[in-house]
């Protein structure tokens, strides 16, 4: 810290800098435009070089205040990040991000208890398939797919990606579906996706189905709604459809899953860790996913390597 110049000096070339003008630094920071110029000349001094090119009444900078303003533009905007945090802690509203499937699914199902729970805070769960981004957005918290690298982000593993067939036990009886073999010959919804390839060759069948024409649809929120009517058979979450496996209106013939390689994540801006409003949703998200352990085998809830 001894080798920092004084905070006045650098917060006052950063807004010369970034406006490339000393009045309107000094209108931005409260200062006259000769504090401004006393502050840089005291920190170009205790530099031994120049951070502006002084010529004909303006100002632009030297090529080492061009490799200076980046880090400490980046640096200012950390600084005022972890104060917002510190501010936003007792916030009254969580705002969540999640992809349509799991956030019309499993967390639509569970997130009144988060809120009976902490009635202080209120929700607002927003459904998109993109990344979120946190810096263009109000969001907390997301609920994202992936191999859980993302700089700058706090991951926080859910459980792995996986599917499995699941269609209606009325499509299941009609079509005499009894082997992994007969799903090559009825309506697969999304025939062509290669995770159809993936289940199949798990399953036992070595030739991978030949393509065909068919249903492709946007989330497993609109292929449960033609799978229940019995338009077909879908690879599906079970983990996403317990009540429905468990009364029957849906059904899975075969315990073969597919991974694809992905896991699920919570991720929010690592420097939001110990927010209140954070750490108890993600306590809480951890505590209902305990009680759907037994869904499915105990190597999906493993990190991926």
């Amino acid at each position: 810290m001894s080798k920092l110049p004084p905070l006045a000096a650098v917060r006052a070339f950063e807004a010369a800098a970034r406006l490339q003008n000393f009045s309107r630094a000094g209108e931005e920071l409260g200062m006259t435009q000769a504090a401004i110029s006393y502050q840089i000349r005291q920190l170009e001094q205790r530099l031994g070089r120049a951070l502006f090119v002084r010529e004909k009444g303006r100002v632009r900078l030297s090529e080492t205040g061009q490799r200076l303003l980046p880090t400490i533009s980046g640096a200012f905007a950390a600084m005022g990040d972890a104060f917002a945090a510190i501010s936003s802690d007792d916030a009254e509203v969580l705002t969540i991000s999640a992809a349509i499937t799991l956030g019309g699914t499993w967390l639509s199902a569970r997130i009144g208890r988060f809120q009976l729970r902490y009635p202080d805070l209120a929700v607002r769960l927003l459904m998109s398939n993109d990344l979120v981004d946190f810096d263009a957005t109000s969001v907390d918290v997301a609920l994202r797919t992936g191999n859980g690298h993302w700089p700058g982000l706090r991951t926080d593993f859910l459980f792995r990606s996986h599917v499995t067939p699941i269609c209606s036990p009325v499509f299941l009886d009609a079509n005499h579906i009894a082997t992994p073999a007969d799903l090559l010959r009825v309506e697969r919804l999304a025939p062509n996706d290669p995770w159809w390839a993936g289940w199949l060759a798990q399953a036992g069948i070595g030739t991978p189905p030949p393509p065909r024409r068919g249903i492709e649809l946007d989330s497993q929120l609109q292929e449960a709604i033609a799978v229940q009517g019995g338009f077909g058979i879908a690879l599906m979450t079970p983990l996403y459809w317990r009540t429905e496996l468990e009364t029957g209106r849906l059904v899975r013939p075969f315990e073969t899953i597919y991974e694809p390689g992905t896991g699920n994540y919570l991720v929010h801006r690592d420097n939001r860790v110990g927010v209140r409003k954070i750490e108890r949703f993600r306590e809480w998200l951890h505590e209902e996913l305990e009680m759907d352990r037994q869904m499915i085998p105990e190597p999906l809830w493993e990190p991926l390597p």
